[in-house]
């Protein structure tokens, strides 16, 4: 079984050998510049790690695994687009090293290259990976309308949050799982469970992902700390709040909710005051290893040798381990 490191190593280098070759060079090089500002490369590692689980010649399965990046990225280039974001990575983003256009077209580009990619396995398993990475490629767009729509709206449910980040988190992982299974022949048994681990895993980085964005180590996180409560995001710890919280809490939320002028820092503050008050950051902890728990029941259901298991494990438990 390859360690999760010398399977990025080997997608990585696989990426770094893609060229287009066909003109016009200002469509595709916006593509290259996103692949190239690198990241952990999950999805590809875990569908190639899903496929060593049941055979050796990972190879074959590096053109599925390029398309599930591929296509990752292309949501990247359509994300921070409609989010306005500048940095990804800590570089520029597409649209602002080029233009709204170039992020765009670029990405669309992209989604018919991963495509490709995803096509470029054996015949036999063409119908099966095309039919689930076409729905899960609606179920990412159905995720990030609900997202779009929560954000004027302050009566999210948890339960409606919940099914909002599996759609536009979760069934990308799940698939990618599910994916490496298929390539490997595994049974169809295996095949479900390692897509409900998928889906539970990524219900639980999601939430994580909540979590660090108040009490994370922005130099680690790489992102800044606070940033979801300066754009109103519906996240778990915000929807949890606004549902534990008494009148004197809730009125406070609620005006920073709708203030238009404000000290970015004191409302970071304030909303996080509100949050330790409620106890919010252990809820969320409390959801976190609800889901990992359940994760790890389908996990060990799998018809493979616990030896093989090990890394994969290993894998994710350090990035459920990012500091908090």
């Amino acid at each position: 079984m390859l360690t999760a490191s010398q399977l990025l190593s080997t997608i990585n280098s696989h990426l770094a050998n893609l060229t287009y070759k066909r003109p016009p060079y200002q469509l595709y090089a916006p593509i290259e510049y996103a692949l190239s500002l690198g990241g952990k490369r999950i999805r590809p590692v875990f569908l190639l790690m899903a496929y060593n689980l049941y055979k050796e010649d990972i190879e074959k399965a590096l053109s599925v695994a390029t398309g599930i990046e591929m296509y990752h990225n292309y949501t990247l280039l359509h994300d921070d687009l409609m989010d306005r974001s500048d940095l990804r990575r800590g570089k520029a983003t597409v649209h602002k090293v080029w233009d709204d256009n170039a992020a765009i077209l670029s990405g669309d580009t992209m989604l018919v290259l991963a495509y490709q990619y995803m096509a470029d396995c054996p015949t036999e398993y063409l119908k099966s990976i095309i039919d689930l990475f076409s729905i899960t490629a609606l179920e990412i767009c159905e995720g990030q309308q609900l997202d779009v729509e929560f954000e004027n709206r302050n009566d999210v449910t948890e339960e409606e949050y919940l099914e909002m980040i599996r759609l536009k988190t979760a069934v990308l992982l799940a698939a990618s799982f599910k994916i490496g299974a298929m390539m490997a022949n595994a049974s169809e048994f295996d095949k479900e469970a390692l897509y409900n681990f998928g889906i539970e895993i990524g219900l639980a980085f999601q939430l994580q992902d909540d979590l660090l964005d108040v009490y994370g180590d922005s130099a680690q996180f790489g992102k800044r700390i606070g940033g979801d409560i300066l754009c109103n995001k519906k996240t778990y710890l915000l929807i949890t709040a606004l549902k534990q919280a008494n009148e004197s809490q809730r009125e406070e939320l609620e005006k920073w909710l709708n203030a238009t002028s404000y000290d970015e820092l004191t409302k970071i503050n304030s909303v996080t005051t509100i949050y330790n008050q409620i106890g919010v950051k252990e809820l969320c902890e409390s959801k976190i290893k609800e889901h990992y728990a359940t994760a790890l029941t389908y996990f060990a259901k799998l018809s493979v040798e616990k030896v093989k298991k090990q890394e994969l494990i290993k894998t994710v438990e350090s990035l459920m381990r990012r500091n908090v």
